[in-house]
C-alpha cells in the first residue's frame, strides 16, 4: 500500500524546482562565469526533480495499486537525491562567497 506521499513530493518538488530555475537565473543575469560548475549541477538537480513532479503525479493519477507504488517510490528516491544536491549547491555557493571576499 502507498505512503500517499505523491501529493507532497509534487508539491515540494515543484517549488524546489522554482528555487533552482532562480539560482541558475542569478548566476546568468550576475555573469558569474566562475560559478560554472554551479550552473550545470543546478540545471542537473532541476531535471531530477522535474522527474520527481511527473512521476509523483502520475502516481496520483493511477488507480492501480502496485504502479501506484512503484511510481511514488521513483518520485521519492530522485527527490531524496534532489534534496542532496541542493544541499551540494548551497554548500557551493557558500564557499564561493567565502572565496570572494
Amino acid at each position: 500500500m502507498a505512503n500517499n506521499t505523491s501529493q507532497h513530493i509534487l508539491n515540494t518538488a515543484a517549488n524546489l524546482l522554482g528555487f533552482c530555475l532562480f539560482v541558475i537565473t542569478s548566476l546568468h543575469i550576475a555573469n558569474l562565469t566562475e560559478t560554472h560548475i554551479i550552473d550545470k549541477f543546478t540545471a542537473v538537480v532541476a531535471v531530477l526533480l522535474t522527474f520527481s513532479c511527473v512521476f509523483s503525479f502520475i502516481s496520483i493519477k493511477t488507480k492501480e495499486e502496485q504502479r501506484k507504488d512503484r511510481l511514488e517510490t521513483i518520485a521519492d528516491f530522485m527527490f531524496l537525491i534532489s534534496l542532496f544536491g541542493i544541499l551540494v549547491i548551497i554548500l557551493l555557493i557558500t564557499l564561493n562567497l567565502i572565496s570572494i571576499k
